[in-house]
C-alpha cells in the first residue's frame, strides 16, 4: 500500500461563499431547489451508486456505506463527508461516505480512494484505472477523527461540448456510456449534456408540421455529422438517417438519461434553435425562412451547405420550439429545466442592432418556456470570442439581458485560454460557468495548461462581483491528455489553488501504482514543458504528418509564419475556417523539444520498474509519438528547403526520413490497444444492422478523421485533417501515401527539370483519399509488439546520435 500524507485532506472546508459568489447563485436559487426537488428519492441514489461501486470495486462492495444527507448537514452547499464506519468490524462496512447526492457521494468515493488509497481512474483509452494499490477488505485504511468534508465552491460541473457527441460519442452502445457515466460521476460532474437521439424526438415534431421522413433524408446529417447538420452548418452530408438508427438512439438516450438522473445529475437538453428542412418553406411560405451562407464546401455546392434558418421573431419559431420541449417531456419526462441553445453560434443576426438582438433572445427563451415555465437557457459563449467583433457590449447585453435574470447560463467556453469574463464585467451580471475547451476535434496530442486549470476558476470566483457559477470541461473530443482530465473536475470541490508541481507527484505514484523516481522527474519537466502553454494560441493539432500541407513548395517556407494555419474567416454571416495560401502551416509548439526528449529517456529508464502498467504503456506511446511528430516537422522543412536549393539527392533522403518515422510511429502505436484505427471502424460497423447501414456507417467514420468534407478533383476539402487522428492504420494507409505522392512529385521535378505541378498532385491525392473512405479493409483491434522495447528502438534511433 502506498504510504500518503495530505494534509490538506484533514481540513474541514465549512469556509462561505464570498460575497461576490452569493450574488450569482441568489440569481439561480430558485433553478437549484427546484432540480433538487426532482432528483429521486434517497434510497434510489444511494443504490444508484452501490451499483456503480460494484462495476469499479466489486471486491469492495461490502466496505463502504453510502448514505444521501441534506444541504444543511453540509453548512447549506452541497458536499460529500467521508467518515469511519462506527463498531467497524470484519463484516461490517469501513467507511461511510455521505453526500447530498449519489453524485457527490461518487465524488467521495473517488477523492478516498485518490486520496487515501493512491489509486487512479481515468478512461479505458488512456489506460483505464489503477486500483492494485487499494488494501484488500478489512484493511482500509482510516480518516481522521472527524472525516472529510468537503463542499462544492460552486454548484455545478459542466461536461461536454455540443460536437463532442460525433468527435467521441457517436460509435458508442449503452455499455460504453455506462462507464463514461460512472466516470463522470466518479469525477463530480453534474450538469452534462444530453444530445443524443434527438433526432428522433425532432422527426416526430416534424411530421406534426406536416414534414415528410422523405424531407428529413436531406435535413438530418449522416451519423459522424450530426453535430454540425443539428447547429445548421451542413445537412445532408453523411446521410441519411435509417430509422434503424432513429429508433436506436432514442432507446439508447432513455438509457443515458436514467442513469444520469439515478445518480443525481441534472441533463441539459437541447432545444429549438431555428435550424429547419427545406420543405417547411412550401409548407408555411410566409414564415420569415432565410437560407444562410456557405459553411465550408468547397465550391458552395447546396446539396450540403445553405441551411435554412427560421427566424425567432416569426410566430413559428415559438410553436416549433414549445412542441420540441413538450415532446421530449412526453418522452423522457420532467427530468431537467436546462436546455442548451445556441442559435447564434458561428451564425450571427442579421443586423447588429441591439433591439433586434433582444428581440431574438426573448423569442427563443419563450419558445423554450412555453413548455416549461421553469426552463433556463444554457448557452455556449463561443460566440462572444470567435466573433468578438460583431459581438460588442451593446449586441453582448441585449442578448445576455434578453430573459429574466437567472434563466440564463452562459459557457464561458475558452477561460482556460480566452476567458471573456475578465473583459465583460462577468457576462453584464449573467451567471457563468468557466470551462475549459482544451481539445478541437478531437485530435490526439500532449497538451494542456495546468497551471491554468489549477487556479483560473479560484481567480474568476474569488473575483469582485463575481457572477460564477460552476467550473466545467467543454473539449471537441475524449480519451486523451488523462491528466488535464483528472485535475480540472477536481477544481468543482477546490476552493484554494493547487500547487501542481506537488499534485503531480502525488499523480504520478497513483497513475502507475508506485514511486518511481524517473517517472516523477518526467513529469516535473512535462509540467514546464509540454502541459504549460502560455503563449494564448488554440491548440489544434497540425503537425505535417496528420495535416500535410497543401502547399506549393515554389513559395517562401520561412517568410512569414503565422501563428496559427487555420483562420477564421467571416462571409455572409458564416464563419469558415481556412488555410491561408500565402504563407505555410506553422504547427504549434509551444515548449522546448530537448525538454520532451529528456522527459522521453527518463520515461523509458521508468520501463524497468512499470513495463506491466498499462497507464504507463499509454503515457510512454503517447510521449514517444509526441516527440517524433515534432521532429517530423523539421523534417519536412528541410524537403522544401532542399527543394528549393534543387538537391535532389537532400530531398530524397529527408523524404525518407520523414516517411520512415510516419512508418516507426505506426509499428509504436500498434502496440498499444488505444491508438488503433480498427477499433473506431469496429464500433461503427457493430452499430449497424443492415449491409448499407455497415458500408454508410464505415464511409461516416472514415471520411470524418480524414478529407471531413467535400471535395473537387482538384481541392481539397476546407476542413481536411481537422479531426485528424494518430491512430495506427491510419497512418500507414493514409498519411504515409499522401506524403509519398508529395515527395515524388517533389523528386521527378528536379530530375526531369520540370516545374512541380501542385494541381496534379491534388488530383491524385484526392482520388486517392476518395477511394480509401470509400474502402472496407478490416484493421487491427488489438495491439501487436513490445510498446517498451519498439519505443526504446526509436530512441535510439533518433535521438542518442
Amino acid at each position: 500500500m502506498l504510504n500518503f500524507k495530505f494534509s490538506f485532506i484533514i481540513l474541514l472546508l465549512l469556509l462561505p461563499l464570498s460575497s461576490s459568489s452569493s450574488s450569482s447563485l441568489e440569481a439561480i436559487e430558485g433553478v437549484i431547489n427546484r432540480l433538487d426537488a426532482h432528483k429521486p428519492s434517497p434510497l434510489s441514489q444511494e443504490s444508484a451508486v452501490k451499483a456503480l461501486l460494484n462495476r469499479l470495486l466489486p471486491t469492495h462492495f461490502s466496505s463502504f456505506q453510502f448514505k444521501i444527507i441534506s444541504k444543511d448537514a453540509c453548512g447549506g452547499n452541497s458536499c460529500f463527508w467521508i467518515t469511519n464506519y462506527k463498531n467497524s468490524s470484519n463484516k461490517s462496512p469501513e467507511i461511510l461516505i455521505k453526500g447530498t447526492t449519489a453524485v457527490e457521494i461518487a465524488s467521495g468515493l473517488h477523492w478516498y480512494i485518490k486520496y487515501l488509497c493512491g489509486a487512479h481512474v481515468s478512461w479505458d483509452k488512456t489506460g483505464g484505472v489503477q486500483i492494485a494499490s487499494i488494501p484488500p477488505p478489512g484493511n482500509l485504511p482510516p480518516v481522521v477523527k472527524e472525516g472529510i468534508m468537503i463542499q462544492r465552491p460552486v454548484p455545478w460541473n459542466y461536461y461536454q461540448n455540443v460536437v463532442t457527441s460525433s468527435y467521441s460519442y457517436v460509435w458508442w452502445d449503452w455499455e460504453r456510456w455506462e462507464k463514461e457515466i460512472d466516470w463522470m460521476a466518479l469525477q463530480g460532474i453534474n450538469l452534462p449534456l444530453a444530445f443524443t437521439g434527438q433526432e428522433t424526438i425532432w422527426q416526430k415534431v416534424f411530421m406534426d408540421f406536416n414534414i415528410s421522413a422523405q424531407d428529413l433524408d436531406t435535413f438530418f446529417g449522416g451519423p459522424a455529422f450530426l453535430a454540425w447538420a443539428r447547429m445548421g452548418n451542413l445537412h445532408a452530408w453523411g446521410g441519411p438517417l435509417s430509422q434503424n438508427w432513429l429508433d436506436q438512439q432514442l432507446i439508447l438516450q432513455k438509457q443515458i438519461l436514467s442513469r444520469m438522473i439515478e445518480l443525481g445529475m441534472t441533463p441539459v437538453l437541447p432545444s429549438f434553435s431555428g435550424n429547419v428542412p427545406a420543405a417547411l418553406r412550401d409548407i408555411f411560405p410566409s414564415a420569415n425562412i432565410t437560407r444562410l451562407g456557405d459553411w465550408n464546401t468547397v465550391n458552395g455546392n447546396p446539396r450540403w451547405c445553405c441551411t435554412y434558418l427560421l427566424d425567432p421573431s416569426d410566430p413559428l419559431f415559438i410553436q416549433i420550439g414549445e412542441a420540441f420541449i413538450k415532446k421530449q417531456i412526453k418522452e423522457y419526462g420532467d427530468v431537467t429545466d436546462i436546455y442548451n441553445c445556441d442559435t447564434f453560434n458561428e451564425n450571427s443576426p442579421p443586423t447588429s442592432d441591439p433591439t433586434y438582438i433582444s428581440t431574438l433572445g426573448s423569442a427563443v427563451y419563450e419558445a423554450m418556456s412555453k413548455a416549461n415555465k421553469d426552463a433556463v437557457w444554457l448557452m455556449q459563449g463561443w460566440l462572444f470570442y470567435s466573433d468578438s467583433s460583431f459581438w460588442k457590449p451593446p449586441q453582448m447585453k441585449a442578448l445576455l439581458h434578453s430573459v429574466p435574470f437567472g434563466k440564463m447560463i452562459v459557457l464561458d467556453l475558452f477561460a482556460d485560454v480566452k476567458p471573456v469574463w475578465e473583459s465583460s464585467s462577468q457576462f453584464y451580471g449573467t451567471p457563468y460557468v468557466w470551462c475549459m475547451l482544451h481539445n478541437f476535434g478531437g485530435n490526439i496530442e500532449m497538451y494542456g495548461v495546468l497551471d491554468t486549470l489549477a487556479s483560473g476558476p479560484i481567480v474568476a470566483r474569488v473575483s469582485e462581483n463575481s457572477t460564477m457559477v460552476g467550473v466545467g470541461m467543454c473539449m471537441e473530443g475524449i480519451e486523451h491528455n488523462p491528466v488535464v482530465y483528472e485535475l480540472m473536475p477536481e477544481m468543482a470541490f477546490r476552493r484554494d489553488k493547487v500547487h501542481v508541481a506537488e499534485w503531480l507527484k502525488i499523480y504520478s505514484r497513483r497513475r502507475y501504482g508506485k514511486a518511481v523516481k524517473q517517472a516523477e522527474s518526467a513529469w516535473e519537466i512535462l509540467h514546464r514543458s509540454i502541459y504549460n502553454c502560455t503563449d494564448g494560441i488554440a491548440d489544434h493539432n497540425t503537425d505535417y504528418i496528420v495535416k500535410f500541407p497543401d502547399w506549393d513548395p515554389y513559395l517562401s517556407i520561412y517568410s512569414s509564419f503565422p501563428k496559427q494555419d487555420i483562420i477564421t474567416t467571416y462571409s455572409n454571416r458564416r464563419f469558415m475556417l481556412t488555410e491561408s495560401d500565402s504563407t505555410l502551416p506553422q504547427p504549434h509548439m509551444w515548449y522546448s523539444a530537448n525538454d520532451a526528449i529528456v522527459a522521453l529517456k527518463l520515461f523509458i529508464d521508468a520501463g524497468e520498474d512499470l513495463a506491466g502498467s498499462l497507464t504507463y504503456r499509454y503515457d510512454l506511446v503517447d510521449l514517444t509519438r509526441q516527440v517524433l511528430s515534432k521532429l517530423a516537422n523539421q523534417v519536412y522543412l528541410d524537403v522544401l528547403s532542399a527543394f528549393q536549393r534543387k538537391d535532389l539527392k537532400a530531398v530524397e533522403s529527408h523524404s525518407q526520413k520523414f516517411e520512415q518515422i510516419i512508418t516507426d510511429i505506426d509499428e509504436l502505436l500498434a502496440s498499444d490497444d488505444n491508438f488503433l484505427l480498427g477499433t473506431w471502424l469496429e464500433s461503427a460497423k457493430r452499430l449497424a444492422l443492415t449491409p448499407s447501414e455497415k458500408r454508410q456507417y464505415e464511409w461516416n467514420a472514415r471520411t470524418q478523421v480524414t478529407m471531413w468534407y467535400d471535395t473537387t478533383k482538384t481541392n481539397q476539402s476546407q476542413l481536411h485533417d481537422y479531426a485528424n487522428k494518430f491512430w495506427s492504420g491510419l497512418l500507414m494507409d493514409y498519411y504515409l501515401p499522401r506524403a509519398s505522392m508529395y515527395f515524388n512529385r517533389l523528386s521527378k521535378s528536379l530530375r526531369e527539370n520540370k516545374r512541380f505541378d501542385i494541381v496534379e498532385w491534388r488530383k491524385e491525392w484526392i482520388s486517392y483519399s476518395n477511394k480509401w473512405q470509400q474502402d472496407t479493409k478490416v484493421y487491427p483491434v488489438k495491439a501487436q509488439g513490445d510498446a517498451l522495447a519498439i519505443s526504446k528502438s526509436l530512441f535510439q534511433k533518433y535521438f542518442e546520435k
